[in-house]
């Protein structure tokens, strides 16, 4: 996880602020009210399927595109009328990668710390060896998982204070991936701030402190990773002896959700176990197995609540 509850102490101020951010496109689609405060030594996760509107909010964030309505401030500069400034302390990693082709890695990143004034060859030099990046062949002749190690380099570099990652790990092997997230928690531990938009639930579960959760443009609900649990039920799983009737427990306090098959029972349960475990003590019960669950049950959760209150 991220150090947001260090003994550093409580930041003055949060490190990105979106106070009721809409852009809506001719077309359709965009963000409807986006409002999210995330913290200096955090790491945000930023969770929803394809179409949610993440890439929006994100280009909202770098002022690539303006929004209709609502402010968005970085480090406290407004990213409208301090644009500049914003974008120099912000490192940012696009979902859609787009590099100089004809350039080998090591030109390319030359050439961006050049422009930015700062990261020397030497810290360069380190996160290559880091996500054991080539750095001289052409650009052209990488791989997805090569091309996806320059993008995390360039963002890296120059030890930026905000940190946007979009989809990070896509196209990397798992051993790269690991890097990448010790990568975000150290960025994390060092006091700065990372927002990380994905739809990889076990990834952003392993690394994020917090996570927003958007579905059609607007945001449904932000929490802890460790309190998102306690929306969602409990798996309980049973197979028995001899088949079940039909109606078997069916009557039990806080089973939100049932289903028999033969000599099987698959339950979620919301309200206490006990109650649960009584029951089935009352059977021969021949395997059983009860588990939280995991990150993407809680994540449609969420969203089948929604569509509920909708």
């Amino acid at each position: 996880m991220g150090s947001l509850d260090s003994d550093r102490g409580i930041p003055d101020r949060p490190a990105i602020v979106l106070d009721d951010v809409s852009k809506r496109y001719r077309g359709g689609g965009g963000v409807d009210g986006v409002t999210l405060d995330v913290w200096p030594g955090e790491v945000f996760g930023f969770l929803g399927p394809n179409g949610a509107g993440k890439t929006t909010t994100i280009r909202l964030l770098l002022d690539l595109i303006r929004p209709d309505r609502g402010t968005i401030t970085v480090l406290g500069l407004d990213t409208r009328r301090d644009s500049v400034a914003a974008r120099r302390r912000i490192g940012y990693l696009p979902g859609e990668l787009a590099l100089y082709d004809r350039m080998t890695a090591r030109e390319l990143l030359t050439h961006f710390a050049y422009l930015r004034g700062g990261p020397t060859w030497e810290e360069i030099g380190r996160l290559a060896s880091q996500f054991s990046l080539e750095l001289d062949r052409p650009i052209r002749e990488l791989s997805k998982g090569n091309r996806q190690k320059v993008g995390l380099v360039q963002a890296l570099m120059g030890r930026p204070d905000v940190l946007v990652l979009d989809e990070p790990t896509s196209g990397l092997d798992p051993l790269v991936q690991h890097q990448v997230h010790r990568a975000i928690r150290d960025v994390a531990a060092d006091g700065r701030t990372v927002f990380l938009s994905s739809h990889v639930l076990p990834e952003v579960a392993q690394v994020a402190d917090r996570v927003g959760l958007i579905r059609d443009g607007r945001v449904i609900a932000v929490e802890r990773v460790q309190d998102l649990r306690g929306h969602a039920a409990h798996i309980v799983d049973a197979r028995f002896a001899a088949p079940l009737a039909d109606d078997a427990f069916g009557d039990l306090p806080g089973v939100d959700g049932r289903r028999v098959a033969g000599d099987t029972v698959h339950l979620e349960v919301t309200g206490p176990l006990a109650p649960v475990v009584r029951e089935l003590g009352r059977f021969d019960v021949v395997d059983l197995s009860v588990r939280e669950p995991d990150l993407e049950e809680l994540f449609l959760a969420f969203y089948e609540g929604a569509d509920a209150t909708a």
